[in-house]
Parts: C-alpha cells; sequence; structure tokens
C-alpha cells in the first residue's frame, strides 16, 4: 500500500514538473524572451535592426544605425521626446513608446524557424516604423516657450483626441542611458532633485486652481442652477461657515460693485469668493458628478499610463471643504493631460475624445499596416452648456484674466488658474482652445512654483503667454 501511495505521489510530481515545463517553454517563453533582465534576449536585440519612430510631419525621433555586427539605438532629437518615445536600453530595458510598441519596432529575423519560414513563404521579417500624433513644430514651440521653467505643456486635436504635443521640463537625454555609464547616468537622474525622469504632463498632477471653475461652471450651467446673467454676492473676503478660514479674492478686492458680480463676469475675471460660494449652494453631490462627468477619479484611456485626477467623494455637509474644493484648492488635483482633455471637451461641444499617441504603424515601404481611428471617451457636459461656457470662456481672453493669451485674427477661449502650494510659490495654469468657435487647437499649461515670476506668478502672467506661443505655431501651419 505504501508503495502504491509513493508511485502516485512520484506520478502526480512528475507530471505537474511536465505541466509546469511545457508551460515555461510554450506559454511563458515569450515573456521569457522579451524580459528586460534578460541579458542574453537583449543581446540579442542588438544584432537585430529595430523601426524608427517618426513624428507626424515626419521628424526621426528614435532610429537604429549599423555599428559593426550590431545596431545601435541613437535619439536624435534628445530630451525633446524623452518621456513619450522613451528608451530602449540593454541595461535599464525600455520605457515609453519605445516599450508598448516593441513588437512592432523589433525585426522578427530572430534566426528561429518561425522566421524561417515566414522568409520563404514571402513574408517581410523588416521591423516596423511607429509614426506619432505629435508635432514637431509644435513640440518645439512648446519646449521654447516653456524654457528652463518646471512644468507640462500638452496640446491636442479636440476633434481626434491626437495629441499635438507633450513636453515636460527638465528632461533628461535618453542616449545617455544606452551604453557604458547607463547604470550611473540612470541614478544620477533619480536622485536630481528636479525629478527629471517624471512625466509632468501624465505622471504627476497638481491641484487645478482656477482652472477647476470650468467644472463647477459645468455643474451650475447643467443643473440649470445659474445663467451668465446670474448674480451672485460679491465679498472680497468669505468667511467659511463653521470654521475661522478665509477665502479671499488675488487682488484681495472685490470682483463687482461689492454687492452683485454676474456669474458670467466672476468667470471672466476668476472671482474666488463668488465661485466657492456656489460650490456651497450647489452642494458636494453636484461638483462630484460634474467632476466625473468629466473625468475625475477614473483612468484616462490612452497609450501611455496616465495618474487619475482626483476630486473627494465625502466632502458631504461638510461647506468649507466643498468651498475650497469649488475654486481648485485642498484636495482636488488633475493632470496636465487630462486639464487638456476638459478644455478640448468644452470646444467640441461637450464631447470628450479618447487621447492617443501613436498615429500608424508603417512596414518597409512606408506604407500604413495599422492606423489609429478616433473614438469617444465621453461626454462631460450638454452641447448647450458647452457652448456658453465657450462663450464666456473666450471674454476670459479678451477682456479677463487671459488677456495675454490675445493672438490679432484668432479668437481664443480660455482659462487661468494660480493654485496655492504650501511653502511655496503657486503652481500656475492656462487651459484653452482656439478658434473659439471652431477649435483645430486644445493646450494645457502648468508651470510649477509661479514659473520665472515666483510669487508675483500667475496662471495669467506666466503660463498664458506659453500656451499663446503653441497655438501662435499651430495657426501659422493653417495659413
Amino acid at each position: 500500500m505504501t508503495i502504491r501511495r509513493t508511485a502516485v505521489t512520484l506520478l502526480l510530481l512528475m507530471g505537474v514538473l511536465g505541466g509546469w515545463l511545457s508551460y515555461q517553454q510554450t506559454v511563458a517563453a515569450s515573456d521569457h524572451r522579451n524580459d528586460v533582465r534578460n541579458p542574453r534576449a537583449l543581446e540579442e536585440r542588438t544584432l537585430r535592426p529595430r523601426g524608427s519612430i517618426l513624428t507626424a510631419d515626419g521628424v526621426v525621433v528614435a532610429e537604429s544605425r549599423p555599428a559593426g555586427r550590431r545596431f545601435l539605438r541613437v535619439y536624435p532629437e534628445a530630451g525633446r521626446y524623452a518621456h513619450t518615445v522613451g528608451y530602449s536600453s540593454l541595461v535599464l530595458g525600455e520605457t515609453g513608446v519605445e516599450a508598448i510598441r516593441a513588437a512592432d519596432l523589433v525585426s522578427d529575423d530572430d534566426g528561429s524557424l518561425r522566421s524561417l519560414l515566414i522568409e520563404t513563404l514571402g513574408g517581410s521579417l523588416a521591423p516596423h516604423d511607429v509614426r506619432l500624433t505629435l508635432r514637431d513644430d509644435l513640440q518645439r514651440a512648446a519646449a521654447e516657450a516653456l524654457g528652463g521653467q518646471v512644468g507640462a505643456v500638452v496640446a491636442l486635436d479636440p476633434s481626434t483626441g491626437a495629441i499635438l504635443a507633450m513636453v515636460t521640463s527638465p528632461t533628461f537625454d535618453p542616449n545617455t542611458l544606452l551604453g557604458p555609464g547607463a547604470i550611473e547616468a540612470g541614478e544620477a537622474l533619480n536622485a536630481d532633485p528636479e525629478r527629471p525622469l517624471i512625466d509632468r504632463t501624465r505622471s504627476d498632477f497638481y491641484a487645478p486652481g482656477s482652472t477647476f471653475k470650468l467644472i463647477v461652471s459645468s455643474a451650475g450651467l447643467t443643473t440649470g442652477f445659474v445663467t451668465p446673467e446670474t448674480l451672485l454676492p460679491d465679498t472680497d473676503l468669505l468667511e467659511l461657515p463653521g470654521s475661522t478660514a478665509t477665502i479671499a479674492n488675488a487682488d484681495g478686492g472685490f470682483c463687482g460693485d461689492g454687492d452683485t458680480v454676474t456669474f458670467e463676469r466672476a468667470l471672466v475675471i476668476s472671482c474666488n469668493t463668488a465661485f466657492a460660494e456656489l460650490g456651497m449652494q450647489l452642494g458636494a453631490d453636484a461638483l462630484l458628478e460634474a467632476a466625473e462627468d468629466a473625468g475625475f477619479n477614473e483612468a484616462i484611456p490612452f497609450d501611455l499610463p496616465v495618474v487619475e485626477s482626483y476630486f473627494p467623494a465625502d466632502l458631504g455637509d461638510d461647506l468649507p471643504a466643498t468651498a475650497q474644493s469649488a475654486i481648485g484648492g485642498r484636495d482636488v488635483r488633475a493632470s496636465a493631460l487630462h486639464m487638456a482633455l476638459i478644455a478640448a471637451a468644452i470646444g467640441n461641444g461637450g464631447v470628450a475624445m479618447t487621447p492617443y499617441l501613436v498615429d500608424a504603424v508603417l512596414d518597409e515601404d512606408g506604407a500604413v499596416v495599422e492606423w489609429a481611428e478616433p473614438t469617444v471617451w465621453r461626454r462631460t457636459m450638454p452641447t448647450d452648456d458647452a457652448a456658453t461656457l465657450t462663450a464666456m470662456m473666450e471674454k476670459v481672453v479678451s477682456e479677463g484674466t487671459g488677456w495675454r493669451a490675445q493672438i490679432p485674427g484668432l479668437a481664443m477661449a480660455g482659462k487661468t488658474g494660480t493654485a496655492e502650494v504650501p511653502g511655496d510659490a503657486p503652481d500656475v495654469w492656462f487651459v484653452g482652445f482656439a478658434p473659439a468657435d471652431d477649435p483645430g487647437i486644445a493646450v494645457a499649461v502648468l508651470v510649477e512654483g509661479g514659473g520665472e515670476l515666483g510669487e508675483d506668478g500667475s496662471g495669467g502672467s506666466v503660463a498664458a503667454p506659453i500656451a499663446r506661443a503653441v497655438v501662435e505655431a499651430w495657426s501659422r501651419s493653417q495659413n
């Protein structure tokens, strides 16, 4: 009996072992072969050509160049596309588009029986190229306008969701992470207090400040609580109920005559006290619903991971917290990519398109073998409310806090934002789109710490001119 049990046990163990080995050699083999920790696989990849990555206007931003028997990966634009294109490093693995499109970019000529059969049957083993939606002229304009300031710029096509520019500063040169010294270079970048490896367009979020007033405006318009002509209380200092906290306006004064101010005027000049009061009147539930309609508290579908924007769901009857949240403060957080999508949705009649970064995959002859199809992500607000909000945002630029974004002959709609940061200068924003009546571009600009102006910086003085530079570059290409 004991011998029989031992035999059965051994047979079971042999079966499990055989199954495990079969799994490792078949199902898991591909994962092992492509694992960035597998030095043999990574070394083998250098013997195969890798396809190029290029912008929508044909600028090569990643390519493989012959180096003896091997191929050397090179990034001709250095840091300008580092966070989106990423890198393919023998030592550090792959990131960005290099990682998510590795299957397209890497040649199938791996010396296996499979590749031999493909070639014998007339198939191509050549790697594919990947074409991005990014435009080099807009990428350059955004990078130059942002300069050495810490922050991010995102531009996209409101009607399709195609990302036109995606810039973060500071950046890094991916070429330093490829060969000898890659580990040391990577450790130095990780230790840098300015966090150059962080993609501030999508991997970090910030208090949106007064740009969040667009969400509050949507809540007010959608519920029918306000129209542009609705009169709101005009105070220079709002004392929050049940609290010693107060909210003041940017200049410390009134927004109107000291009695009332219209809802439209409150948005145009970014009146904190009026919007904080409006937030309390609407209530936390209405603000939460409008925020979640706009995509807060959930993942944004995108080629690369995006941090979730956040609006607290537990404000309840906490009026002070509701008031502070209504002006984009307290615990409210948003990514630059998300704020660009919100602006784009307003310009697109309340419909947010799914953002995308890869436009097409091309074969060795440049023919398209795969392409992106624009899709709707969500409706953020009714069409009529989006039109009303667009008209108000146009006045923000023509006569309000966003006047530095003005472009002669081109109507822009926008909203500024200045978010307080405890113990530091504020983070400043501008979001908008142009032309206001039929937008071809939407943009979001974030500059940490008030930018070059420090404590005197605001969304209107620092971020709006950067947005103007990007939209001007886009406008020149339309003529």
